[in-house]
């Protein structure tokens, strides 16, 4: 049975909180969740990605290697043109329906993340390409010239510097991701927007429940935010930090 709803809009935002903040609780950790797990999959999925689209060419490779690094890059711009030049609504429509006909009905929590990972990956994966592309190429000669393989270069020398320029990008796409697991109801995914609907829709009082769900987004994202910029601030700082205790020990030696 339902208690009685008072008059009065903040009265009414204060008893639905009261009411049903179990359910408005449960959405922020499926909201959080998914954006967090997803967005650190995206990042592995782009790192695949990335290297499929460079598909340095050799003039040492073989024909059979060439035509492997052909058709990886097709590939990976065909992933990255569909998942940036279509809405994540359709792709979590396609996803977990398409699925569903084939017999494989996903846990929706699963189904969530595994559309947040695609969708992160295509994104993330242009900024590392760009990123690796920016790093002098006389790095990962010189990382050849002393018996790394060109996956280990990758692994040792190029990807660790541009994560550390990507940190930014990262978290940007993290605040995206918060905000875009909205559009994950459409396939009954318990996040925020939907415990949100489903509280409207059990007291009829859609702009006030809203209210309550713009609230704890706004929250989350400006929390998120400002985490990430304490780190990357701490990043810099350690970075300005260590260049002048390098430049002293070299000015003591000499």
């Amino acid at each position: 049975m339902l208690a009685i709803m008072p008059s009065g809009f903040f009265e009414i935002v204060w008893f639905l909180i009261q009411e049903e903040y179990p359910l408005y609780l449960s959405g922020i950790r499926f909201t959080i969740v998914i954006a967090v797990v997803g967005t650190f999959l995206g990042l592995l999925v782009a790192f695949l990605l990335s290297v499929l689209r460079l598909g340095d060419r050799d003039p040492r490779d073989a024909k059979i290697s060439i035509v492997l690094k052909r058709i990886g890059n097709i590939v990976g711009l065909s992933y990255v043109e569909f998942f940036r030049g279509t809405p994540m609504i359709v792709q979590a429509m396609i996803f977990y329906y398409g699925l569903a006909m084939l017999g494989l009905r996903l846990e929706l929590m699963l189904a969530g993340i595994i559309v947040v990972t695609l969708n992160t990956a295509a994104y993330l994966s242009e900024v590392l390409r760009a990123g690796i592309n920016s790093i002098d190429p006389g790095q990962m000669e010189a990382a050849r010239s002393i018996g790394m393989t060109k996956g280990q270069g990758y692994i040792h020398v190029i990807f660790p510097q541009v994560v550390r320029n990507m940190v930014p990008a990262i978290g940007n796409e993290l605040v995206i991701n918060i905000k875009d697991t909205a559009v994950l109801s459409v396939i009954g995914v318990g996040e925020l927007f939907y415990m949100g609907r489903s509280v409207a829709g059990t007291y009829y009082r859609y702009t006030e429940s809203f209210v309550i769900v713009a609230f704890i987004y706004l929250i989350i994202v400006l929390i998120t935010t400002r985490i990430l910029n304490a780190v990357v601030a701490r990043m810099n700082r350690n970075t300005t930090t260590n260049l002048p205790d390098n430049q002293l020990d070299t000015g003591a030696t000499l």
